[in-house]
């Protein structure tokens, strides 16, 4: 049962106007491309997607392959976008043990500091409540890697979403356990040093017995950070940071349902807000799986207030859409990939600036198989 205090702040988010009528015909579409990562693969299933611009402008993609999630056969696979094609995607690291056993890898993290290699995080282990932080880098654009490094103890990584770079250099890692007992907590990681070293910071307060995991970082014109997560509570949570992500604030709802799901978020050059989410309040609870579909954009002025204005998908189909990544590269178009069925991985490109400014009225984006 929810707590009263919980159950009404809640309530309260979500009764917030999210959009006012407009005609989605008035301006042109905010697709500029849409299609997937591969049309075949050598594996079943597919998931938690990850995409990043090198500093030499190059498109990289990430995602875990195999039979299932949790089988041990499952590998982190890296595909380029070359020339406005995906090439075909190699596995870059598995689970494989030093006595030749086998355990799964889940949720690869890619990262391009401003110096420095490219980065790959990704996570081995035979559950979410066993796991432990693995990293990869490469010099040269994701042709090749590194050999695998184990992070220290206590120092997940990056659960699902891209690190940031803060002003003074340091990088900070968007991370949370799901601890046995099935409780879920964020937390951040922190390195001064170009991931050399890291600290972490204690769990973020949730007075309100919100479970939340799977944050994004993002940055206010004041200095100050938020954080944006999925929960088990039917609606997306918030923390705020003023020193830089050493502390946050308690969680507290917004206003955007979140069926149990994960969701990633930017921050445009132009200063606004963008989320792509799952904006359905039908979770599953505490099972680990709620309604992945529609799959959404909104956009907030003040990470308060947010705004759907974009249907990405909409149909239901299985296993739904889910696990969302999104950057903005140089050229400022936004680079969003996600979980499709299980199956594939969707790619789709917008031009932000076609996405009105406020509130506006939703429009399908997405039809095709």
């Amino acid at each position: 049962m929810l707590k009263p205090v919980r159950r009404a702040s809640i309530a309260l988010a979500l009764t917030l106007p999210l959009l006012a009528a407009a005609s989605p015909q008035q301006a042109p579409s905010p697709v500029v491309s849409s299609g997937f990562t591969f049309s075949t693969a050598p594996y079943p299933q597919v998931h938690a997607s990850t995409i990043v611009e090198t500093r030499t402008g190059t498109i990289l993609a990430a995602w875990f392959g195999g039979t299932k999630e949790r089988n041990p056969d499952v590998e982190i696979y890296v595909a380029r976008y070359d020339g406005g094609v995906w090439q075909p995607a190699v596995s870059v690291a598995s689970g494989v043990q030093p006595d030749g056993s086998r355990l799964p890898a889940w949720n690869p993290v890619l990262f391009q500091p401003k110096s420095g290699p490219l980065t790959l995080f990704y996570k081995i282990g035979p559950s979410p409540q066993q796991w432990w932080g693995m990293v990869i880098t490469s010099t040269d654009d994701g042709r090749t890697w590194s050999k695998p490094r184990r992070l220290p103890d206590g120092i997940l990584g990056p659960i699902k979403n891209k690190p940031v770079e803060l002003a003074d250099g340091s990088w900070l890692s968007p991370s949370s356990t799901e601890k046995e007992g099935n409780h879920w907590a964020l937390h951040f990681e922190r390195s001064a040093d170009q991931g050399q070293t890291w600290r972490a910071s204690a769990p973020i307060e949730s007075p309100e017995g919100i479970d939340a995991i799977q944050p994004s970082i993002l940055f206010r014109k004041d200095g100050r950070l938020q954080a944006v997560a999925r929960t088990r509570e039917g609606v997306l949570a918030s923390s705020w940071s003023k020193d830089g992500g050493r502390s946050w604030s308690v969680l507290s709802a917004i206003d955007l349902p979140n069926p149990n799901s994960g969701t990633d978020a930017v921050t445009l050059a132009d200063g606004r807000q963008l989320i792509v989410y799952n904006h359905s309040a039908h979770s599953m609870g505490r099972s680990s799986k709620g309604f992945r579909y529609p799959i959404n954009v909104a956009v907030s002025d003040d990470g308060e207030r947010w705004h759907k204005l974009l249907t990405l998908e909409s149909k239901p189909r299985g296993a739904g859409y889910a696990y969302p990544a999104v950057i903005q590269a140089r050229d400022g178009r936004v680079h969003i990939t996600y979980t499709w069925d299980r199956k594939r991985i969707r790619h789709i490109v917008l031009d932000p600036a076609r996405l009105p400014r406020g509130t506006a009225a939703d429009a399908d984006a997405v039809t095709g198989p």
